[in-house]
């Protein structure tokens, strides 16, 4: 589906779109670097495999890289419970077959990871519901120009979860000002504006490719400078002021 489009300034494939870790993927990375027009990027999901510094062990990540005219990579940080890691995994590992796969555990990506690089622009990538927290995303997007998220939401089936997801990337585009790709394997696939608006979208399980444009933004809007700590501190406030009102003093008297 992506032959006619080798030459787009920006491809993008969704989470586990290339199901082998990148080390034993060299052949299909270089195929897709062969394939691509000179000054196109794609950007697609992949496992990663190999040592991290940070826990000085091998270990595999869930991650999205860029190949053509562009580069980096960008290892998914807020992780799934039992999806992507098993908690209590000392406990947990050989009672359920599941626990023992070889991608069922992943491991964290590091803090302050830099935006991937693709014909000039500076791109910040999520990965799944990493979209859900808005102050992760306010934060990550300060040096970016252009904002991306990939998902697999097919284990949600034809439920309101996709749907939802869609709305929290939404989201998520309005408080930074910027773009937004949005590439699934099932749906919703779509391009969100600078204003939390689609512009372009593939409904749910539908086959098909999405084409449209994009433009870059720099700068902070003011919930990236203050992220939700004027939102929950006024929370708090109504909270107490409310319950004073509602809750009368209690008086006690002695005989």
């Amino acid at each position: 589906m992506t032959e006619p489009h080798w030459n787009a300034d920006l491809i993008l494939w969704p989470e586990t779109a290339i199901p082998i870790p990148q080390d034993k993927a060299g052949k299909i990375i270089e195929h897709i670097d062969e394939e691509l027009g000179d000054n196109s990027t794609l950007i697609t999901g992949i496992p990663w495999y190999g040592f991290s510094d940070r826990i000085e062990d091998f270990t595999f990540h869930n991650s999205i890289m860029a190949i053509g005219n562009g580069e980096g990579i960008y290892h998914k940080q807020k992780l799934v419970p039992f999806g992507e890691y098993v908690p209590l995994q000392g406990l947990l590992r050989g009672l359920i077959g599941f626990f023992d796969l070889p991608m069922s555990s992943f491991s964290r990506g590091p803090d302050y990871q830099g935006p991937l690089q693709a014909n000039g622009m500076r791109i910040m990538p999520f990965i799944c519901y990493e979209v859900a927290y808005p102050d992760f995303v306010a934060f990550n997007s300060r040096n970016a120009d252009l904002l991306l998220t990939i998902s697999n939401d097919g284990w949600f089936g034809d439920s309101i979860g996709p749907l939802q997801h869609l709305q929290i990337a939404r989201m998520r585009a309005l408080e930074t000002g910027r773009y937004m790709l949005r590439g699934t394997n099932n749906g919703v696939t779509a391009i969100i504006d600078n204003r939390g608006q689609i512009t372009e979208t593939i409904p749910q399980f539908e086959k098909a490719t999405l084409q449209g444009e994009v433009y870059t933004a720099t700068g902070s809007t003011p919930y990236m400078q203050t992220g939700s700590w004027p939102v929950l501190t006024l929370a708090v406030i109504l909270v107490v002021f409310v319950r004073e009102r509602i809750i009368p003093p209690v008086s006690a008297s002695g005989s």
